[in-house]
């Protein structure tokens, strides 16, 4: 076990030294486990491993995501509603056999829930990272070593208001890639490039050697492009989310739109 954990939680790392290789930005997307129901759910993941994502994030749904906008809400109380729970996500990650290496984004909760031996299963289930909303560094040193000592990277967030020394410490304590939100606020889709992210992105950069994605309201090829030339890569959720209300096929064409756009 400890030997398959070790290879699984690499593949992030084995990722980013692959696309820094081709001089390529990250394509990172993230989806609600469940929605729109456990089936379509599976379909769209292969659809978001199809059109090149190099990251999936796969969010497990949860009664109060307080980070969360409006779309990414109402997704995980819909896949709620129809049963959803962590441990059908473990087995939807196991089920659907991506290419692309799987961070399960989560709330605390839910995972101290699950006992614990959760990040073995999740690593046996083919996770290969873990991100939580609501665990800042320093909070519980505890759970954070358990979180950082365990087989899954553990990706930590920055906000865009996070000062110097205060990064370096966070991405400390992380690896695989640091997520850096570009914005205050909750998720969701927005009309523009978040302001000042080359200057956030840049006084990241002096605090740690880990991969910055950003993310935070990307919903369009022309967003990503943009905010692709300052990062290592950008994490799409909310449009991601929408699409995969209509269809299979509308995460498979977005996917290729974002992933042409960076490649750009």
């Amino acid at each position: 076990m400890v030997s398959t954990s070790t290879t699984i939680s690499s593949n992030i790392d084995e990722t980013f030294a692959a696309l820094r290789g081709k001089s390529k930005r990250a394509l990172v997307g993230y989806l609600t486990a469940g929605f729109p129901d456990a089936e379509r759910c599976v379909d769209c993941l292969r659809a978001l491993d199809d059109g090149g994502a190099d990251v999936i994030e796969l969010g497990v749904p949860f009664s109060d995501p307080i980070a969360d906008g409006p779309v990414i809400q109402a997704s995980s109380q819909r896949a709620l509603e129809m049963g959803m729970t962590l441990e059908r996500t473990l087995e939807m990650a196991a089920t659907a056999s991506l290419r692309a290496p799987i961070v399960l984004f989560s709330y605390l909760n839910p995972i101290l829930a699950a006992g614990p031996d959760v990040l073995d299963r999740a690593a046996a289930a083919g996770v290969s990272g873990i991100l939580l909303t609501d665990l800042p560094v320093g909070s519980d040193a505890a759970r954070e070593e358990w979180l950082s000592s365990g087989p899954l990277s553990f990706i930590r967030l920055v906000a865009p208001t996070t000062p110097r020394e205060r990064m370096a410490e966070i991405a400390k304590h992380g690896s695989g890639f640091v997520y850096l939100i570009s914005r205050l606020g909750v998720t969701g889709a927005r009309a523009t490039a978040p302001e000042g992210l080359r200057e956030t992105v840049a006084r990241l950069r002096s605090a740690t050697k880990l991969p910055i994605c950003a993310g935070f309201g990307i919903s369009t090829a022309d967003q990503a492009r943009e905010v692709g030339s300052i990062a290592d890569g950008v994490v799409v959720g909310s449009a991601l989310v929408s699409a995969a209300a209509v269809s299979a096929d509308s995460v498979l064409r977005l996917t290729r739109e974002l992933r042409a756009a960076l490649d750009s």
